[in-house]
């Protein structure tokens, strides 16, 4: 498994891709409902602006020279603290033939490997709370719980 940085050419997979994570993650909370009803409506424009922006990376997952997935990571620091620099794992997301044979375990092992190299001291990840999968997921790969994110929409 390689992590391998994404360019403008890849601008569909990470699309494609993250469609179906975001349309997985709907029956976690009415407040992660789409506004798009087809990803083809879905514009690239928020995956085109983090390739602009040097504390965003977005990386295809590859095995056996085939994309698998991709993950999204962000650096970030919190100057105050004695673990200030991290990198935060935005977005991970397996395709589902693929899924349960390790990959997002060697996902994660890559990225503590990439936030070693590039000096940070943690590593950062959320996901929904009924999203036991998930939950289970970090635990197994040694993250542990710091803190809740509390929602409300507005209208």
């Amino acid at each position: 498994m390689e992590l391998v940085e994404a360019t403008a050419d890849d601008l569909d997979a990470l699309v494609d891709r993250w469609y179906d994570l975001a349309t997985g993650m709907e029956k976690y909370s009415e407040m992660n409902d789409l506004a798009y009803a087809d990803v083809h409506e879905v514009p690239d424009d928020g995956f085109r602006a983090h390739l602009d922006n040097e504390d965003i990376t977005d990386y295809l997952i590859v095995h056996d020279s085939e994309t698998i997935g991709f993950v999204t990571l962000r650096e970030g620091r919190h100057p105050s603290r004695k673990y200030s620099k991290y990198l935060r794992i935005v977005n991970i997301a397996i395709d589902e033939d693929d899924r349960s044979q390790g990959h997002g375990t060697a996902v994660v092992e890559r990225v503590r490997e990439l936030a070693r190299e590039r000096g940070c001291d943690h590593l950062k990840v959320s996901c929904e709370w009924q999203n036991e999968g998930a939950r289970r997921f970090y635990r197994n790969t040694n993250f542990q719980p710091k803190q809740v994110d509390y929602a409300q929409p507005l209208e």
